[in-house]
C-alpha cells in the first residue's frame, strides 16, 4: 500500500526589512536570521530501476528549487513595500544595493504567504507543497498550510 509521506528541509538566510507606518521599533531598518522550513508531501518512488527509489523528492532537488525561487532573491537583501516613502526607498536602494520591493508590508506573515506562492507549482509531479514555517526570531514564526488555502 502506498502512503503519503511528508519531508522537510530547513533553509537559513539573512534579511533586513522595514515595516513602514508601523507603530513600533520595526518601522526602522533592521534584520533577522530567518529559518525557513519547507515541507512537501507525496508517495515515495517505488521502482528499483529509478535512482530516486524510496524518495518523495531528492533533498538536492528540493534545495535547488528553494534556493532558486527564494534564497537567491531574499538572502542579504533589504525588503520594503512598494508603498514605502519614495525618497527613503531610493536611499535604501542606494545604500544597501540588494533591495527587494514587494507589493505588501514585509511582515513574517506576508513573507511566508509570498514564499508559498513562489514555490506552490515548482515541484515535480506527485509532490505537493504541504506547509512552510518561517522563523523571524528564535521564538517567533509564521506558518502556511496548503490545507488552509485550497
Amino acid at each position: 500500500m502506498d502512503h503519503i509521506i511528508r519531508v522537510t528541509r530547513e533553509f537559513s538566510f539573512e534579511m533586513a526589512h522595514v515595516l513602514g507606518d508601523y507603530d513600533g521599533p520595526c518601522r526602522n531598518v533592521h534584520g533577522h536570521s530567518y529559518r525557513l522550513f519547507v515541507t512537501v508531501a507525496g508517495i515515495p518512488v517505488n521502482n528499483s530501476n529509478n535512482p530516486k527509489n524510496g524518495m518523495v523528492i531528492d533533498f538536492n532537488d528540493l534545495n535547488k528549487i528553494v534556493e532558486e525561487k527564494i534564497i537567491k532573491l531574499f538572502d542579504h537583501s533589504v525588503v520594503i513595500s512598494r508603498d514605502f516613502e519614495k525618497g527613503k526607498a531610493e536611499m535604501l536602494k542606494t545604500t544597501f544595493g540588494n533591495t527587494v520591493i514587494v507589493d505588501y508590508q514585509p511582515t513574517c506573515e506576508n513573507l511566508v504567504n509570498d514564499f508559498a506562492g513562489r514555490l506552490y507549482n515548482e515541484f515535480p509531479g506527485g509532490v505537493k507543497l504541504h506547509s512552510l514555517r518561517l522563523y523571524e526570531t528564535a521564538k517567533s514564526y509564521a506558518e502556511w498550510f496548503a490545507s488552509d488555502n485550497s
